[in-house]
């Protein structure tokens, strides 16, 4: 009986061995960890994320963690010193503007963009800009270029500096390693998903050597109190390359936005950690290289001799600046079948709403048959409601052959009803309009003279409940 006994109880032995032995599945972008192998990850939604890893890995509830004495006591916070975390310009004002005040010791930046945009022409602006005036030297890595190729573009920028180093290199050992020999106050790697460390498991650019390296680096630049700025790929939909986590890792997020065909480049901040995390740094892109756009409104806009039918300008916020811009629409003739709506730089989802709002509720248009076209002026994107307003005045007078008044402008959210809803930051945007010249101002009720905020001097604002009205106070401007 013995035997049977010692046979009976060694069948759960090994099952439960051969349990513990069952991989595990788990999503490398937010960590869920599924019954089995996806090809999309149920709880976070991103394809290709499910990794298969061994179950030794598995935290087991219930265990004790013994205390240990911490690296440093905790402190009143009043006691605690501020200035180790006092941002430092870089000189590139834009660029400051969205950082909150510059680059903080210690901190790391991630800059993603799509190929192309300038990324690279930006920071090394940026480098050289620190080297020159932070007192500290700035070392820049490329992963993707040679340091003859990163030479060339910086003597197109005028970006040489003695204390401005460059290296190419794609491993993280041998970035530490010019850390060390360096000591630079500033570190540019570009880019992040070209680097590898040595014992993560994965390629080069794979989602686990991409944590494992932005992990490491970020751990280096608190230690060190190096600030640093990571370049990032991304994605078809525009989205952060690689791992979720990659952007909770990071104190600041921004990404790098332009048209190839434009020379306007917008910075936008995502996340930050030191500021607002909703300001938008501008800049234009030539021959020479990049410069800041503290007053880039002009850009949006164009100069006519005599008004034109069928733009209309309007005030759009880009995180807390405003800028003026001018749409502009061309209604064609009548085609049989379905008519084409073309946009650039517009919602073409708002366009057709607005189009069938036109011709519902004024009475005046017959659009449904007609090919419309619409777009913005100088590459700018506009995609909140407040341009809703101006875009069906344009169309309007582009339908009826009617110019707008040169010096008006048009803010507003469009309803189905023909009501115009009210917007943020009216004040801001007028305020901006009276600064360029603009004396006459459509807004939605509620946003007038009477609001807290009030009006700019010498700018008569009218307050329009709907498309009907709003067409009204559009055709008394043009006519004085």
């Amino acid at each position: 009986m013995s035997p049977n006994r010692n046979s009976s109880t060694a069948r759960p032995t090994s099952r439960t061995a051969a349990k513990a032995a069952r991989p595990v599945f788990v999503c490398d972008a937010c960590g869920h960890q599924p019954p089995k192998w996806l090809g999309r990850c149920p709880e976070c939604g991103e394809w290709g994320s499910i990794i298969e890893s061994a179950a030794s890995g598995t935290v087991v509830s219930g265990r004790v963690v013994s205390s240990r004495m911490p690296s440093e006591p905790a402190r009143p916070i009043a006691q605690i010193s501020a200035a180790p975390a006092r941002a430092v310009a870089t000189n590139v004002s834009e660029l400051d503007r969205v950082l909150g005040g510059g680059l903080v010791p210690g901190a790391v930046v991630l800059l993603a963009g799509e190929p192309g945009v300038g990324k690279s022409t930006l920071l090394l602006d940026v480098a050289q800009q620190w080297a020159a005036g932070a007192g500290t030297a700035s070392l820049v890595v490329s992963g993707e270029e040679s340091v003859s190729q990163v030479r060339l573009r910086a003597e197109r920028l005028g970006a040489l500096h003695d204390r401005l180093y460059l290296a190419s290199e794609s491993d993280l050992g041998a970035v530490l390693g010019h850390l060390d020999a360096v000591q630079p106050g500033l570190l540019v790697l570009d880019s992040v998903q070209t680097i590898s460390m040595q014992g993560a498991e994965g390629v080069p650019g794979g989602v686990t050597q991409v944590r494992a390296v932005t992990a490491a680096v970020v751990g280096i630049a608190k230690e060190r109190g190096i600030a640093t700025v990571l370049v990032g790929h991304v994605t078809k939909d525009g989205q952060v390359a690689g791992p979720r986590v990659l952007e909770h890792l990071v104190d600041v997020v921004l990404h790098f936005e332009g048209d190839r065909h434009s020379s306007l480049r917008l910075v936008r901040g995502v996340k930050n950690r030191f500021g607002a995390a909703d300001e938008v740094g501008c800049f234009e892109m030539h021959e020479s290289g990049i410069s800041s756009l503290a007053d880039p409104s002009g850009l949006f806009l164009t100069r006519y001799q005599e008004p034109v039918p069928g733009t209309c300008v309007t005030v759009a916020m880009e995180g807390r600046r405003a800028l003026v811009t001018e749409v502009q629409a061309l209604i064609g003739s009548e085609v049989q079948g379905s008519p084409r709506r073309t946009v650039s730089g517009l919602d073409s989802a708002r366009l057709a709403m607005v189009l069938a709002v036109l011709e519902r509720r004024t009475k005046q248009l017959r659009l449904y048959n007609k090919e419309v076209f619409a777009a913005t002026v100088g590459g700018i994107r506009l995609v909140e409601p407040s341009a809703d307003l101006a875009m069906a005045l344009a169309v309007a007078s582009g339908g009826l052959d009617l110019a707008m008044a040169p010096h008006l402008v048009a803010i507003g959210e469009v309803g189905l009803t023909g009501e115009i809803r009210r917007v943020s930051a009216v004040g801001r945007r007028l305020a901006e309009a009276a600064r360029l010249g603009f004396r006459v101002a459509l807004v939605p009720p509620g946003c007038g003279p009477d609001s807290p905020g009030g009006t700019p001097a010498g700018m008569q604002v009218h307050e329009v409940s709907d498309l009907r009205s709003a067409m009204q106070v559009a055709a008394r401007a043009a006519a004085t």
